[in-house]
């Protein structure tokens, strides 16, 4: 098996690479840009813009893959409902891109999507549930989920997930386990929502289960979040609990009165038992996650 990671600066592309070095398979990181990863040496990475189809051709002819695992997308869910043109460009016509490459070239290509292509009125979900998103970054990626479900071509898996959070270097976003952590220790007024429900993502756990598909060659959709779902206010308080911070500068706030530019699902959530049964996909609980962070952050 030889892995292509889109997006390896970001936190998911980071973890991956670090599983691949831990596995010893044979990987190539790209990003848009220059290697922000210290942990990548020269030889193991390429700049390359997802946009442009030239250079991901390029990119596999050089390196040969059995497998694309798609990391890079836009994510700020605001910021796609304000700039539809950018978000269609990275997170759908760059799909494109991408399968095309991968069924010239007979590669596996792996696809992360989203909980938002939900509207959260009957989470937690399964697979086969209606998708039906509330914002532009929810459509934009059940647009790219059409790709590969409408495609003649079944070398494919789309990898649903949730809230991803974790550490890694040179991140150019936080992640709300950090954010919150820092901003309880700094004691600043943190305002809550209380009506939305999530099931966070350990970073490592999403990792390895987009290199266990490519393993396997398995194919299809999976839903790959944490096993927990709680409320972000639950979340936050957790996280407070876990490091015994301070939770008297929290309060509660309805999502209706953020003026969000964006509609957030009310109630996510997955199911997992096709990735347990398929994969042998087992994640930590939000607990068992937050002593392996701290456990990464005291080394760092």
């Amino acid at each position: 098996m030889r892995i292509l990671i889109t997006g390896s600066n970001g936190l998911l592309g980071q973890k991956i690479t670090d599983l691949c070095m831990q596995k010893s398979i044979s990987f190539l990181a790209t990003s848009k840009g220059d290697n922000r990863y210290s942990k990548i040496s020269d030889a193991e990475y390429r700049p390359m813009d997802i946009a442009i189809r030239e250079e991901i051709e390029s990119v596999v002819a050089e390196f040969k893959p059995t497998v694309i695992i798609n990391t890079a997308a836009i994510t700020n869910v605001d910021y796609c409902e304000d700039h539809k043109e950018l978000c269609d460009l990275i997170n759908v016509e760059a799909v494109r891109n991408l399968l095309h490459v991968a069924e010239k070239n007979n590669i596996h290509l792996i696809h992360l999507s989203t909980d938002f292509v939900f509207d959260g009125e009957k989470g937690p979900y399964k697979e086969t549930d209606e998708r039906n998103p509330l914002s532009y970054y929810g459509l934009s990626k059940v647009k790219s989920e059409d790709l590969l479900l409408n495609s003649a071509y079944k070398n494919w898996a789309i990898v649903r997930t949730i809230i991803v959070f974790g550490i890694a270097e040179n991140m150019s976003r936080s992640n709300i386990v950090l954010w919150a952590k820092s901003a309880l220790e700094e004691g600043q007024p943190m305002t809550i929502v209380d009506d939305q429900f999530r099931a966070p993502t350990f970073a490592e756990d999403l990792a390895w289960a987009c290199v266990r598909i490519g393993e396997l060659n398995a194919r299809g959709i999976y839903h790959i979040s944490g096993p927990d779902t709680f409320s972000i206010i639950e979340l936050v308080q957790k996280v407070a609990d876990y490091w015994g911070l301070d939770k008297s500068t929290l309060k509660t706030v309805s999502s209706s009165s953020l003026n969000q530019a964006a509609k957030r699902p009310p109630k996510t959530g997955f199911i997992l038992d096709k990735a347990r049964m398929d994969l042998g996909y087992d994640p930590g609980t939000f607990e068992e996650s937050l002593d392996k962070l701290s456990s990464q952050l005291k080394k760092n």
